[in-house]
């Protein structure tokens, strides 16, 4: 497969997720419907949360069993980088909604939690990339083809997960700002492709995936904020079991397709 090829197909894969952001034109809702979205919403990135964890922690436990052989330098290599890219994925948006989107929250628009969620997902789905252009330059086309199909499902889900907040917003949010938050979650795809294809390495995975650990850490800390003031712990908890098991059943149809 040429890199062309692999690079279509990753951008494929990272702009399904366009279909689930035409959610955000819903308004008007109930507020009780708008924190049932919102804690389903919560519940795919607690699930992306879980999953992105179990990666990045692969490599580095299988350097770990190394260590007492006395290949040393590489455990602690990835160590260095998964904490790097744990605290500069959280802290980096931090400081952007101290910096950049003040207005935004001041003002207590929603879009703002929106663009944090895709910043968030566009970390995650670089490694989606990378894991598709690793596949197809190593000759792995059918293994590349099942990773385009079954993360191309899973970023429709990712799509609702950044259109939910902006649900509470009184009015619908543009089509411009949609394709805005679509390009920051799911263009990341295409980026990362384009690396895996050129640079197979244990470094950029687990770095790609703490990057998408620290920025969906802070995310949800904002989403369990909000929810706490939309829902009723009963509601809030049955949202978060609908998103979690939404995106967990997303997962098991990729690995069934891997296998």
């Amino acid at each position: 497969m040429t890199q062309s090829t692999a690079a279509a197909l990753g951008a494929v894969a990272g702009l399904t997720i366009f279909i689930g952001l035409p959610v955000a034109r819903l308004h008007g809702l109930p507020k009780g419907a708008q924190g049932f979205l919102n804690a389903i919403a919560t519940g795919v990135l607690v699930f992306l949360l879980f999953d992105i964890l179990g990666n990045a922690m692969q490599p580095v436990n299988a350097a770990l069993g190394h260590l007492r052989g006395g290949d040393r330098a590489l455990f602690w290599e990835l160590v260095a980088i998964f904490s790097f890219g744990v605290a500069f994925g959280l802290l980096s948006l931090v400081y952007l909604n101290t910096k950049v989107l003040s207005k935004l929250r001041a003002g207590g628009d929603p879009r703002a939690l929106a663009l944090m969620i895709a910043t968030g997902l566009g970390f995650h789905n670089l490694s989606e990339g990378l894991a598709i252009g690793q596949s197809a330059a190593t000759g792995a086309v059918a293994f590349a083809g099942v990773l385009v199909i079954g993360f191309a499902l899973h970023n429709v889900t990712e799509g609702f997960g950044i259109a939910a907040p902006m649900t509470m917003s009184p009015k619908p949010a543009s089509w411009t700002f949609l394709a805005l938050t679509g390009l920051v979650g799911g263009g990341p795809t295409f980026i990362g492709t384009l690396i895996g294809y050129v640079a197979t390495s244990p470094y950029f995975y687990v770095l790609f995936l703490a990057l998408a650990a620290g920025a969906i850490i802070y995310v949800l800390n904002e989403l369990f904020t909000l929810g706490r003031k939309l829902n009723t712990p009963a509601w809030m908890g049955w949202g978060l079991v609908t998103g979690f098991l939404a995106a967990f059943a997303t997962n098991l149809f990729l690995t069934y397709l891997a296998v």
